[in-house]
């Protein structure tokens, strides 16, 4: 029997995405508390593909790595 196709929720994750979620979290981890704006920059994210830094930020907060506070600035747990 053939298994059923992934929900369409699952996230299929290459090695650019987690290198790019270590990236936030090292940064992070040596500056503390950011806006997103300015780690964007720290980053360097403009350079980044369309879409990849927000990407990283929402998969590190998904994950419980990142935490947004209530102001929207990002905390590495």
């Amino acid at each position: 029997m053939p298994m059923p196709p992934p929900k369409p929720s699952t996230e299929v994750r290459d090695a650019h995405t987690e290198q790019e979620i270590a990236q936030l979290l090292r940064a992070l981890r040596a500056t503390g508390p950011q806006a997103t704006d300015d780690l964007a920059d720290l980053l360097g994210a403009r350079f980044w593909e369309p879409g990849r830094f927000e990407r990283a930020v929402a998969l590190a907060v998904s994950d419980g790595l990142v935490t947004r506070s209530a102001s929207g600035s990002l905390t590495a747990v």
